[in-house]
């Protein structure tokens, strides 16, 4: 059906960026809201940030003025940009991708801040 692959995580030291991509391949309804949750220790998974096929987008206040979500239509892959990471960023960050009718999850990448 649908797959997707995480890559960019990694670690860093607070005040440090990354930049997370998430590439899908399969069957990609032409409109959908791609998005990145994460989930970290002791934690439930929690929203991070959501984009729709026309660029409408939307952020957990936690992370508002430090990351930054986009995507690329043509590659069929959205990112997340990261940056003034804090130790709490630190967390299993997983790609969602929402077609009418179902969901799917990628694998998850590790993004780990030390302080």
């Amino acid at each position: 059906q649908v797959q997707l692959v995480e890559s960019g995580g990694g670690l860093v030291q607070a005040g440090g960026s990354l930049r997370l991509s998430c590439a899908a391949s399969g069957s990609i309804f032409s409109f959908n809201v791609m998005g990145w949750y994460r989930q970290a220790p002791g934690k439930q998974r929690e929203l991070v940030a959501l984009i729709s096929t026309r660029g409408t987008t939307s952020y957990a206040d936690s992370v508002k003025g430090r990351f930054t979500i986009s995507r690329d239509n043509a590659k069929n892959t959205v990112y997340l940009q990261m940056n003034s990471l804090r130790p709490e960023d630190t967390a299993i960050y997983y790609c969602r991708v929402q077609v009418p009718g179902d969901l799917y999850w990628g694998q998850g990448t590790q993004v780990t801040v030390s302080s």
